[in-house]
């Protein structure tokens, strides 16, 4: 008997706790954990691999670039502890996504409606930079987590390497595209299969401290993630896809 998405994703989960296989990230990670950052000093640093989080029965996975250091890696969830979760949390609130406009302790509160959050690499890398490889080691939780998500149907990309980390899910799956689309903010492709990608840039504080990526850029993301899958209901998978407004994301 097949178990359920929800038993599914626990036993992934527990893998990629479990998972060792770049030395650098794990030896980071435990460093990182044990000096800490003054103003968490405090705090019980997580310091191991980092699993999704969200709705087991989700239409949109958001996929991000890895756990911030003293992000995700002090609290153990994804896109949870520092600025670049609430920026992404007050969009994803404002399309119904989520149910609070903030991502701050792993106990806030906070649920996923229809929505399902990943990252391309699983480790905090040192200064935010994994290696080629240790990229590729984190595709097969990608592969599983994913696998345990059976309702996707929109894949919305945080930065070039989750956007390439789509591409070659789907590739996996034999609904890649020669040659790879470009990535472009607001940039909307359609796969093969039917699966919907939209390009973002990542909510880091490099781009959003500089006004690269603004609150209405992304809120204008999650706007068409969230008319896509309301068009789905509407009207099938054959329909056109909602497609980004050019003065939304400028």
């Amino acid at each position: 008997m097949a178990c359920s998405p929800a038993r599914a994703l626990s036993l992934v989960h527990r893998e990629i706790i479990a998972c060792d296989r770049c030395a650098r990230l794990r030896t980071y990670c435990a460093g990182v954990a044990r000096t800490k950052k003054a103003a968490h000093r405090d705090d019980e640093y997580w310091g191991r691999p980092v699993p999704g989080f969200g709705d087991p029965g989700a239409r949109v996975l958001v996929l991000g670039l890895a756990p911030a250091a003293h992000g995700a890696n002090r609290t153990g969830r994804v896109f949870t502890g520092d600025g670049s979760g609430d920026f992404l949390m007050t969009a994803m609130h404002a399309a119904g996504f989520a149910n609070i406009k903030t991502s701050r302790r792993a106990d806030d509160g906070l649920a996923l409606t229809d929505a399902y959050i990943a990252a391309a690499v699983r480790c905090a890398p040192p200064d935010n930079k994994p290696a080629p490889e240790e990229i590729a080691a984190c595709h097969g939780h990608l592969v599983n987590e994913t696998a345990a998500l059976g309702n996707l149907r929109v894949i919305v990309c945080l930065g070039r390497i989750a956007f390439d980390a789509a591409w070659r899910l789907l590739a996996s799956r034999g609904a890649g595209r020669r040659p790879r689309p470009a990535f472009t903010h607001g940039a909307v492709y359609r796969a093969p299969d039917g699966m919907t990608i939209i390009a973002s840039y990542h909510p880091s504080r490099q781009n959003t401290n500089t006004g690269k990526l603004t609150p209405r850029m992304l809120a204008a993301v999650f706007r068409v993630a969230r008319a896509t899958v309301s068009a789905t209901d509407a009207h099938g998978s054959d329909q056109p896809q909602p497609r980004m407004n050019t003065d939304e994301h400028r």
